[in-house]
């Protein structure tokens, strides 16, 4: 049985929740200060505004059995961090449930401890992912279907818009000499001729690795069909959904930042060797938030999250370029160490590791 004392008022109820909710209609909207006893040992003070909302969340601190007059404030833990929506942060030393007594953290390589970030942020490419599977799988399943893929749905709308976003970065690639450019002839040249055209340009732009959301867009829609006809299936290595389904548990929240398309990222993570991981994916970062190697496009993901400071987010990469661009942007970086990665600078100066196993 909760009571509550408000102004001398004494109403007993049987649950917290009724007890909020017949306070709300007792003090009305003025900004007032009340302390709700809810146990004879435990005192929670509620702050309204002028609006009647709650506008600060209070937690009683770990305490010895008091007398029921106590209840003082300086006994009471002030958490004044915003709820973040998307974002479930874990307090030390309480699991999501609230039973265990065991903390989020994770182990520096100098085998010091610090808290589990509240925010993971993933590349694929060279760490959820073997470079191998885009580079000798998906690159070239993309090069050759593009002709197919443009004449089967030649004039659906999507379609168009992926051939209007290509003929913007043909043309601009044609300003600045870009090797493998080609001009697009306008559509009442022909249907033909146009495909064929569009074929040679993205063929060029597949070669060189180019990370240019025309060409994204394109290759996703593609895959796509790859993926729905069964002639594709992703990628992942063997501890990722392990370490998935651990933060997952524990309410950290992940993200895929890549240069792939959302689509992509999606179609990837959707249908794996180890099945559908997206259950364990909050949201996804294209190239259409910024390039990966520019620090303000981990600017942007950091207002996105909406976290109280960038160092809430642990990036993973396996390129040296990224990671600094993050660092810079005040994100917590690991780089990922897989098969076949490129080599990273001597001395570069950030963790890495091996497996997500061993964040």
């Amino acid at each position: 049985m909760a009571a509550v004392v408000v102004s001398g008022l004494r109403v007993s109820t049987t649950s917290v929740k009724e007890t909020k909710a017949l306070l709300w209609r007792k003090l009305g909207t003025g900004g007032t200060s009340i302390k709700m006893k809810v146990h004879a040992d435990e005192c929670i003070p509620i702050r309204l505004s002028p609006s009647g909302v709650l506008n600060k969340r209070m937690e009683p601190y770990p305490h010895r059995p008091r007398k029921s007059t106590d209840c003082d404030p300086h006994f009471m833990k002030d958490w004044t961090t915003p709820n973040h929506g998307p974002i479930q942060s874990v307090r030390r030393g309480q699991s999501i449930s609230g039973k265990s007594n065991l903390s989020v953290k994770a182990r520096k390589s100098n085998g010091e401890i610090d808290p589990f970030p509240r925010c993971v942020v993933l590349d694929i490419e060279g760490t959820t992912t073997p470079i191998s599977f885009v580079s000798e799988i998906l690159f070239p399943y993309a090069r050759d279907n593009v002709g197919r893929h443009l004449s089967a749905i030649y004039d659906t709308p999507e379609t168009k818009d992926d051939i209007r976003l290509l003929r913007s970065q043909v043309e601009n690639d044609l300003e600045q000499g870009i090797s493998g450019a080609v001009p697009i002839p306008p559509d009442d040249a022909g249907k033909e001729k146009v495909i064929d055209s569009l074929v040679a340009n993205v063929d060029a732009m597949i070669k060189a690795d180019r990370k240019i959301t025309a060409l994204k867009e394109l290759q996703g829609h593609i895959w796509r069909t790859g993926f729905e006809n069964n002639e594709l299936e992703g990628i992942v290595f063997d501890d990722v959904p392990e370490a998935l389904e651990k933060w997952h548990a524990l309410g950290t929240k992940v993200y895929i930042y890549s240069s792939g398309s959302r689509l992509a990222q999606r179609l990837i993570f959707g249908k794996t060797n180890y099945g559908d991981l997206r259950k364990y994916l909050s949201g996804f970062f294209d190239t259409a938030v910024g390039n990966k190697r520019e620090t303000r496009s981990y600017v942007e993901i950091s207002q996105s999250l909406g976290v109280d400071k960038s160092s809430d987010i642990l990036f993973v990469t396996d390129v040296f370029q990224e990671a600094t661009a993050a660092k810079a942007a005040g994100l917590e970086v690991i780089i990922s160490i897989r098969p076949g990665n490129g080599p990273l600078p001597e001395n570069h100066g950030f963790k890495t590791i091996k497996s997500f196993l061993e964040i």
